[in-house]
């Protein structure tokens, strides 16, 4: 039925217009996240580059997940920014393909990021003697690539399976970014099978990182609880609450919007809300405030300035 409508070259965001008496206030809220979100990560990135403290293979995953967490943000919620003020907000098919595929590509690689640190945590504790010797400097930076490539790799996959048909008209995306699901009800032919596709592979790069880090840590535990003494228990797994704080809230989040059955409860909007925004706000927060090497090397980095 929907060959023979036009074919579109743009997009219009609905977003929170279907909020209208809210917008402004939700501008001001995600603009405040935002401005915390980007401060809170060029911080960590900032005090891993000049504290060579810091110069630790867990100080330098930590960096990569805020480098690609900036980036992350970057690409959706400017334009978000932008809608909530603009009566026009409409986005190019081709502006629509590029959003939706450095929205995949870094979110696989934060993903993928954080299964490399929870791994690194398992040779650190498991493993402490012969840590220095696995986890090289060269190491670091063939995880670090290889996570980048893995999630871009995956989100060309999905996007190409997504923008390989034309689209129809009515062109009106059910989202505030171009996300995948709201996109693909929008091509010409059947988008069932490609829906179920890119869902698939999406469900099954989440679920695969999550049960590797959840190995991990079962190792991680077991090897905590052989350590004799109390204090020796907390050190031990102190270097890992922020983390799993992080991956339990980040894990959390996706799979609300890519495990939860069609049609059920919700607003795909409102949904997407915690991932794309609280998400990436919450991570340098928990990182830095549970962190003394990080409020370490800050006290020197102001001391310095002040001095």
């Amino acid at each position: 039925m929907q060959i023979n409508q036009t074919r579109v070259k743009e997009f219009i965001l609905i977003g929170f217009s279907l909020y209208p008496d809210v917008q402004i206030l939700l501008f001001v809220i995600f603009f405040c996240l935002y401005f915390l979100t980007i401060l809170g990560n060029l911080t960590i990135m900032g005090l891993t580059w000049v504290d060579r403290a810091l110069h630790t293979p867990m100080y330098i995953f930590l960096s990569s997940l805020s480098f690609s967490e900036t980036c992350y943000t970057l690409g959706i919620i400017p334009k978000m920014l932008a809608d909530l003020l603009a009566k026009n907000r409409t986005i190019s098919v081709i502006g629509c393909g590029l959003q939706m595929y450095f929205f995949l590509g870094l979110g696989g690689t934060n993903c993928i990021i954080l299964t490399v640190m929870g791994y690194d945590r398992f040779l650190a504790i498991c493993n402490r003697l012969r840590y220095p010797l696995l986890m090289t400097h060269i190491l670091c930076g063939e995880l670090v690539a290889s996570a980048w490539a893995g999630g871009f790799f995956v989100s060309l996959i999905e996007t190409a399976l997504i923008f390989r048909d034309f689209f129809c008209s009515p062109n009106l995306v059910k989202h505030f970014f171009c996300h995948m699901r709201a996109v693909v009800r929008l091509s010409c032919l059947d988008s069932n099978l490609t829906e179920f596709m890119v869902t698939l592979i999406s469900v099954l790069g989440l679920l695969g990182t999550f049960l590797f880090i959840t190995l991990t840590y079962v190792f991680i535990l077991s090897t905590v609880l052989r350590i004799p003494s109390a204090e020796g228990k907390q050190k031990a797994f102190s270097t890992c609450v922020s983390h799993l704080t992080v991956v339990i809230i980040h894990f959390g989040f996706a799979s609300i919007v890519y495990l939860k059955p069609e049609g059920s409860w919700g607003d795909d909007t409102l949904i997407a809300v915690p991932y794309t925004v609280i998400t990436p706000f919450l991570g340098p927060l928990i990182f830095s405030l549970r962190n003394k090497d990080m409020k370490n090397a800050f006290r020197k980095v102001v001391g310095k300035i002040i001095t």
